[in-house]
């Protein structure tokens, strides 16, 4: 088979990571990290491309890997509106999209992924491309319904993973992805559970700002009241209450740390406090795995967790305990999305799959 060499870039908040893969397999790869007087000088997210890019392009020459011999540029899909499953061809539509803050209300680093990848494919002449974004959304319009006619309940959920590690869950029971029903766990900063219904999201929850467990730093669902009193505390203005709520609450809220490597030695050490917070998450993560069942009416193939809480030991046997009564448990620690976009790169160069347009 040809060799074909494959550049991966995705944006976070405080890094850059870059991956190079030869056909699917990672030959080099650096997280750029960024400090906080650095990015300061940039009025906003989007404003930052040309900084992030020139650092990945001085990395790939310091690490000597010819620009020229990509054959292909794939970028983390960032907030773009809601889209179908895949790989999407970065277009002007889309960077005009990811410069809108109005879409979703807020921006994200992973937007600068698509402006990193085209303006990089650009100058070498190969194509470049998003797959499988955060908006994905292939949600059942009952789940949409919230019970308040002003709200509506939105797809927006650890994507790429998912739908990378559910290609392997089909593998292992030796079925096509598009005949299988699982339910999703993707276990990080934030908690997505999602049911996959032949191979579909039907229904996810809204890891940033919606339903679901609490995680590292994030709230998940709350009480009604105490959130609303917190609303009218006088404490916070409305960025700094979502701050609160995407940032420092979770794991990190409760027990000073968002490790979880720590917080399972300090469990293993008898720290039971820790233990008691641990398994709280791990308690809301097996419910939502248990009202996802119900979305699937008890027809599940599998359940998968993946994420990088997905290395500990004490988090996935406790979920084990409680949900293991529903289908065969498959645990994929890591997030794997570099080794995901390398994938959908790859079969983009063989022709296994053609790209969609954003529109």
């Amino acid at each position: 088979m040809q060799k074909y060499r494959i550049l991966v870039i995705n944006p976070g908040s405080t890094s850059t990571k870059i991956a190079l893969f030869e056909n699917a397999n990672e030959i080099f790869k650096k997280s750029l990290q960024h400090n906080s007087e650095e990015l300061s000088k940039f009025s906003s997210i989007i404003n930052q491309f040309e900084f992030r890019k020139k650092i990945v392009e001085q990395s790939l020459i310091e690490n000597d890997i010819p620009i020229s011999s990509i054959d292909v540029v794939i970028g983390r899909g960032g907030l773009v509106r809601p889209v179908k499953s895949g790989i999407y061809k970065i277009n002007k539509k889309m960077l005009a999209d990811l410069k809108d803050e109005t879409i979703w209300g807020r921006t994200h680093a992973s937007n600068l992924g698509a402006y990193i990848a085209k303006s990089i494919g650009d100058e070498i002449g190969v194509q470049s491309f998003i797959v499988d974004p955060v908006p994905v959304d292939e949600m059942d319009d009952i789940a949409r319904i919230s019970g308040v006619p002003e709200i509506e309940r939105q797809s927006l959920f650890h994507a790429l993973n998912i739908k990378s590690i559910a290609k392997k869950t089909a593998e292992k029971i030796r079925k096509p992805v598009e005949e299988c029903n699982f339910i999703a766990a993707h276990l990080g900063g934030g908690i997505t559970i999602a049911a996959l219904k032949n191979g579909k999201a039907i229904d996810v929850n809204n890891a940033m700002l919606g339903m679901g467990p609490f995680s590292l730093q994030r709230a998940g669902a709350l009480p009604l009241n105490g959130l609303i009193n917190l609303c009218y505390s006088g404490k916070y203005t409305k960025a700094k209450l979502e701050k609160k709520l995407v940032k420092k609450s979770g794991l990190l809220a409760y027990l000073g740390t968002d490790n979880g490597e720590k917080i399972e030695k300090e469990i293993k050490n008898g720290n039971k406090k820790f233990e008691e917070i641990y398994s709280a998450m791990a308690y809301q993560i097996s419910k939502e795995i248990g009202a996802y069942a119900t979305i699937l009416k008890g027809d599940v193939d599998a359940i998968f967790l993946t994420g990088g809480l997905a290395y500990g030991k004490y988090l996935t046997k406790w979920i084990k305990e409680r949900t293991s009564f529903i289908a065969p448990i498959f645990v994929f620690p890591g997030e794997g999305e570099m080794q995901a976009m390398a994938e959908a790169g790859m079969r983009i160069l063989i022709g296994k799959e053609n790209a969609k347009e954003y529109e």
